[in-house]
């Protein structure tokens, strides 16, 4: 069985990955010319060829990307994520075992504000094993990590130099649903906060549900929100969540079943009420797929979702007045189980990672339409599994 076909619990325990083992990361801004351009951070796993983080640059222009430096020594940098301000970036480390117990970890690192590079901090436990999504709350004091096999989530704040101290909270979910292979337990799968930096959701795959915290963020401390979950259907299987920029409609895209399901959001009182669920596959696909990312374009008019098995980039319109899907699109990711993709800040290209097939393919978006089409462009990366664009300067 090839690896892009096991699912994350089955690959974490192919691994029987240990504790990571960092040397000192320094980098030499003197020695680097940094070529013009935005700068990408992909996030990899290291079981095989990858080294760590890559950091590349892509042209404003034409959507190139060309590789600038490897940051090696960081073990399952397999999710990333950076402070407001760009000064410091967070890896999770997707692991089963840390410093001799179970469960993982996430690392802190400076960037560069000359050129990009990154300088290791430290490293803490993740209180759950394989953590797979972090955010950065919205004051820069504190992030959220969401740990898959671990089934909770936990919160690590931000000291002054960027570096992070231990765990100022953990929470434990409870439960089960349908799937007896992937739903046996709980999952999460991602965490974000809302606008306001008051509430956090977090998409738990296991349970069918996004889970809805109050978040003191002067504390670093989550709580049940007066609406606990919003409940998908049965085998949903719920992985990446997003609020929509217009801070009415929110929407999840479902692993297991490969839908897109939206909802009704309350951004006063943290409340969802789901709209409609839609598939993500065109309707002529017989084959076995499994859903990945989703992101709202900066013009908040389009919606695009991955699929791994169809291997391909979903587009949806979204309808302003109501926030209901309409397929627009199904375009090749040209390469094998598309995990992560971004979209550049000026909205104008898109950034697909190709786990299975080692590649980083480059789209340009259509503006009026929505529409994706290939630039010819692709960068040649081990396992990328995480794609951010770190601030533009």
């Amino acid at each position: 069985m090839k690896r892009s076909a096991r699912s994350r619990r089955e690959f974490l325990k192919l691994l029987g990955i240990g504790a990571a083992s960092f040397s000192t990361l320094r980098a030499n801004p003197s020695l680097l010319q940094a070529p013009e351009g935005l700068t990408l951070y992909v996030g990899t796993y290291t079981s095989g060829k990858s080294e760590g983080i890559y950091v590349y640059r892509m042209g404003r222009t034409t959507g190139e990307l060309k590789h600038f430096k490897t940051v090696k020594g960081v073990v399952e940098p397999s999710f990333l994520s950076i402070d407001s301000k760009g000064r410091y970036l967070f890896a999770v480390n997707e692991m089963t075992e840390f410093a001799g117990k179970p469960g993982g970890a996430v690392s802190a690192f400076r960037i560069n504000e000359k050129d990009g590079s990154l300088k290791f901090l430290n490293q803490e436990a993740s209180l759950g094993g394989a953590p797979c999504h972090v955010t950065v709350d919205g004051a820069d004091r504190f992030i959220l990590l969401a740990n898959y096999l671990g089934g909770n989530l936990s919160v690590l704040p931000i000291r002054g130099d960027g570096s992070l101290g231990p765990a100022s909270d953990r929470v434990q979910h409870h439960g089960s649903s349908v799937n007896k292979e992937r739903q046996e337990a709980p999952h999460a799968h991602c965490i974000i906060l809302g606008p306001s930096n008051q509430h956090a959701f977090a998409a738990d795959l296991g349970l069918d549900k996004i889970m809805i915290y109050r978040f003191d963020a002067q504390k670093g401390k989550l709580t049940p929100a007066k609406q606990p979950w919003a409940q998908l259907k049965p085998g949903a299987g719920p992985r990446h969540f997003k609020l929509h920029p217009n801070g009415r409609y929110a929407y999840v895209i479902n692993e297991l079943d490969s839908t897109v399901t939206g909802f009704n959001y309350d951004r006063t009182k943290a409340t969802l009420r789901t709209i409609d669920s839609v598939s993500t596959l065109p309707k002529d696909f017989s084959g076995k797929n499994s859903c990945a990312d989703l992101h709202i374009a900066p013009s908040g008019r389009f919606l695009y979702g991955s699929n791994r098995g169809h291997d391909s980039i979903v587009v949806f319109a979204i309808n302003e007045s109501n926030g209901r899907l309409s397929p627009v699109q199904h375009v090749s990711t040209q390469g094998k189980t598309p995990r992560n993709f971004t979209i550049d800040p000026s909205g104008r290209f898109l950034l697909a990672a190709n786990q299975a097939s080692d590649t980083i393919v480059t789209f340009r978006i259509e503006q009026k339409s929505g529409r994706l089409a290939p630039t010819g462009h692709v960068a040649e990366v081990p396992s990328p599994v995480c794609l951010l664009f770190g601030p533009v300067t």
